[in-house]
């Protein structure tokens, strides 16, 4: 039979567990996300890319070196607006980060949404918790290679879009902005996610295929595939958009559908928190409750003893 002194140290290891965990789950990591439309590398090759995880691209880059299941946990911490001091040419889509190492693959087969040109389009952030914080938005000049590796210098000077605090809907932040004209082809669109109350800065490459706006009176197409996924017909049950869509002002191109992202997200979601407040409250129960229960023995033991 465990003895109280050993029930002790057993409540004392359970409680410095709950509160490392809880340490863990309020700090300012719980500030995720990443570009659903246009869809970014991250999300494509993570477990919510259902069309697009199992691509060549996609599996290039796991097998480069890429945390795939934290595919809303590209930050670095600290940055303070200064992007182009911290993350250095080459691996702006990593964030300079080895881990992720394998989003900086320089090739032209990641997948990619059809976007058009010179039209409003709603972009959309994947959120597994919401944050305070600034969103800016940049393509690739006319010229961008995407054999070659990504720079600073490749991307506009400007954001064509940027927004603070925008709502959150269906999981995901959504903001209006327009692609600028005159560009067409492979691009990639760059987003950058700066929180305000937290220290934390957010970066996403999404790989875009530009196409000129249809004349006026035109009719507009709503989707079509921009690339064939490779090997791929769509999987049973799995999202029933294309690969890849053209972005209309009426809507998006998410390519992952409204899926719960918190419930499959390495973050864990909202599940972990809970998880954590109930091992916390039985780490923090059980020594108050073996401590009452050696004092009654105590008090038993001393009141037989003054009666005899």
């Amino acid at each position: 039979m465990m003895t109280v002194r050993r029930r002790l140290v057993v409540a004392a290891a359970l409680t410095a567990t709950a509160l490392l965990l809880t340490g863990l789950v309020v700090g300012p990591a719980l500030a995720h996300g990443a570009p659903g439309s246009p869809v970014s590398r991250a999300v494509a090759c993570g477990p919510e890319g259902r069309q697009t995880n199992r691509s060549a691209a996609c599996t290039a880059a796991k097998a480069a070196g890429t945390a795939t299941e934290q595919w809303d946990n590209v930050r670095l911490s600290d940055v303070a607006g200064r992007d182009r001091e911290k993350v250095p040419d080459g691996k702006l889509c990593s964030g300079g980060m080895a881990k992720f190492r394998g989003l900086d693959l320089a090739r032209a087969d990641w997948p990619a949404t059809t976007l058009r040109t010179g039209v409003e389009l709603t972009f959309t952030y994947r959120t597994t918790i919401p944050h305070k914080g600034t969103f800016r938005w940049y393509v690739t000049r006319a010229g961008y290679d995407p054999s070659q590796p990504l720079s600073w210098s490749d991307l506009s000077e400007r954001p064509f879009l940027t927004a603070t605090d925008p709502p959150v809907v269906d999981g995901s932040y959504r903001m209006r902005g327009k692609l600028p004209a005159g560009l067409s082809g492979r691009h990639l669109v760059y987003a950058i996610w700066q929180n305000s109350s937290t220290p934390d800065t957010y970066y996403s490459c999404s790989d875009v295929i530009l196409e000129s706006a249809p004349a006026a009176g035109a009719r507009a197409a709503t989707s079509r595939p921009a690339t064939t996924p490779p090997g791929g017909t769509q999987p049973s049950g799995g999202s029933s958009e294309p690969v890849t869509g053209i972005g209309s002002p009426d809507g998006t191109a998410d390519v992952l559908g409204r899926s719960t992202v918190a419930a499959t997200s390495g973050s864990g979601g909202a599940l972990l928190p809970m998880l954590v407040a109930a091992l916390l409250v039985a780490a923090l129960g059980l020594p108050v409750g073996l401590w009452l229960r050696a004092r009654r023995t105590r008090d038993r033991r001393r009141l037989g003893s003054t009666t005899h």
